[in-house]
């Protein structure tokens, strides 16, 4: 899949094409169902299938003071979006100057003169253009001007509700990393670099890997067991995610220990999927304390993953 970043030219071959427009957080069934009916029209007419995307998130541009809340980096996106079988994905550039476009002259501009689309198709809720002043009734008006199709598709449910990024957040947050992975099709994945740490775990028999949480959401803090992909395969873990109440001072972390693997991971960049919530964080009386929790804490982590289905690929 060809990555077209930073307002760049969208090559010859890509024009004419049929565009799926979203920012696809998460990239969970609603927006798989989005993208799949884009591809589905390009392959039936024999065009190319994009992806036209935004970052940084809109909401971090109006409400820069929230709390973290993405489901997947941008380049974790662009992977996701690669392997679900999207010829080619449009980051735009989303800052003051971009929110302050016309529902207007974003399509005469974005989707007309820079991606040439043959047509776009969205969610329901889908809105553009300043103040989001345009829907996707405004997105066929304006479009059929420029002799831009539009499709839309309807919101994807389930026995629980719609499916939705703000819900799947909702599902992390209350400790509920399966039900989310049955939303996102995949377990929740945090992807960072390993940092070098205290170096606490090594002492206590149980090293780990530290990697900062960034921009992404905070699930519920507490152990869980956990996946992470590490040399060409998933390997099994348990890993503490919060501020460690034993430890001072207080640092928010992921911190994994794997089994029976012993390399060097000092600056890599490690994906970590959260399998299954095992409990809070507690602070205990003492290390001796805190080492007997965490073999525990690793007994009941291999239960877990003895039955849990692996995710593909990495």
């Amino acid at each position: 899949m060809e990555r077209i970043t930073d307002g760049g030219a969208v090559p010859a071959r890509y024009r004419g094409g049929v565009v799926a427009l979203g920012n696809f957080d998460g990239f969970h069934r609603g927006h798989q169902a989005v993208v799949g009916a884009a591809m589905r029209r390009a392959r039936r007419e024999g065009r190319p299938a994009l992806v036209a995307t935004f970052d940084p998130h809109p909401a971090r541009v109006f409400r820069p003071d929230a709390p973290p809340f993405a489901l997947t980096t941008p380049a974790q996106k662009l992977d996701l979006l690669a392997a679900f079988g999207v010829d080619a994905t449009v980051v735009f550039r989303f800052d003051a100057a971009f929110a302050a476009y016309s529902a207007a002259s974003f399509v005469a501009d974005q989707l007309d003169a820079q991606i040439g689309a043959c047509a776009v198709v969205s969610g329901a809720d889908f809105t553009f253009g300043a103040r989001r002043s345009g829907d996707t009734a405004a997105l066929a008006r304006i479009g059929a001007a420029h002799g831009i199709g539009a499709e839309v598709v309807a919101a994807v449910g389930d026995g629980g509700g719609i499916v939705s990024s703000s819900r799947i957040r909702d599902l992390l947050r209350a400790a509920e990393p399966e039900a989310a992975a049955d939303l996102l099709t995949r377990p929740f994945i945090i992807r960072g670099r390993v940092e070098h740490g205290a170096k606490l775990g090594r002492t206590l028999g149980f090293p780990t890997a530290n990697v900062a949480l960034g921009d992404y959401l905070r699930p519920a803090y507490g152990v869980y067991a956990v996946r992470a992909w590490v040399d060409g395969a998933w390997r099994d873990g348990v890993a503490n995610l919060g501020i460690r109440p034993m430890i001072e001072p207080a640092q928010e972390l992921l911190e994994v220990h794997l089994f029976d693997w012993a390399g060097d991971l000092y600056g890599r960049e490690v994906d970590v999927a959260l399998v299954a919530f095992l409990r809070p964080e507690w602070k205990l009386d003492g290390m001796d304390a805190l080492k007997r929790q965490i073999a525990r804490d690793g007994e009941a982590a291999r239960t877990v993953l003895a039955i849990a289905p692996r995710p593909s690929g990495g």
